[in-house]
């Protein structure tokens, strides 16, 4: 009987041992890291090159998650300038971009200028219309750009168009869209007889041609730059991210889908 009672004693002091070691284990164990979360208010005609990025940063940064709001660069100023939570903006506009840097939301020194683009006419793919050139826009019945005033697209074909002394005489025909990919979108459903687009955007679409590109001198120099907001509530992971977007693995990308590098 004492025999026994001994090993139901010794049995219930190595189940509790085990039980405290076990405990112990999972104290040590340290808590399952939770990932940073950004969010990177772009330009819409980044969107194709940006998902790529996105993909070769978060395999190499696997804490970090990358969010994008896409639009217009005026519109996704005035939402940073309101407040909205933002970790980094690259816009398609260095004016939108120096608003910010001025009113104190964007250091200098986490800024830069990353890529170029070009200005093209695009029109339907099948178009009949004998649009080959920004002067025959004459001939159209619908014409869309961007909204100028927070569109940079827009605001550059307007500046091509007053160059070229067209403006004033289409002025009346034209479509304005929310930003570039909508111009985009009226050309391939044939809404419109000829938009302008950055030429990035027209080399996704299969479904509309470029007719012609702009005269670099008609416009201001399309340059996008891209920075870190200053309030960011993910300082460290939005520097990596920037440093990212600056690496020969990221230029390369935004090169592939058109834009142009600046060095």
């Amino acid at each position: 009987m004492k025999k026994q009672y001994l090993l139901f004693l010794t049995m219930v002091l190595l189940i509790l041992s085990m039980a405290g070691c076990s405990t112990y284990e999972q104290a040590k164990k340290p808590e399952k890291q939770k990932k940073a979360e950004l969010t990177v208010s772009a330009a819409a005609s980044l969107q194709n090159a940006l998902n790529d990025i996105k993909t070769a940063f978060e395999k190499e940064h696997p804490n970090v998650i990358i969010n994008y709001n896409f639009g217009a660069s005026g519109t996704l100023q005035q939402q940073i300038l309101q407040g909205a939570p933002v970790d980094l903006f690259f816009s398609a506009a260095e004016d939108k971009f120096d608003k910010l840097v001025q009113d104190g939301l964007i250091e200098k020194t986490k800024g830069a200028d990353l890529v170029g683009n070009e200005l093209v006419l695009v029109v339907p793919k099948d178009s009949k219309k004998g649009i080959n050139a920004f002067e025959d826009l004459v001939k159209a019945d619908k014409i869309s750009i961007g909204t100028p005033e927070s569109v940079p697209a827009g605001q550059y074909a307007k500046e091509t168009l007053e160059h070229i002394h067209v403006w004033k005489i289409v002025e009346g025909k034209v479509v304005y869209a929310k930003d570039v990919r909508q111009v985009l979108t009226y050309v391939e459903t044939n809404n419109v007889d000829a938009g302008i687009v950055y030429k990035t955007d027209a080399l996704i679409s299969p479904k509309v041609k470029i007719a012609a590109k702009t005269k670099e001198n008609t416009h201001g120099p399309i340059i996008y730059p891209v920075g870190v907001i200053k309030n960011s509530s993910h300082p460290k992971e939005a520097e990596q991210f920037y440093n990212f977007l600056q690496s020969q693995e990221s230029i390369k990308i935004l090169e592939k889908y058109g834009f142009k590098g600046l060095h």
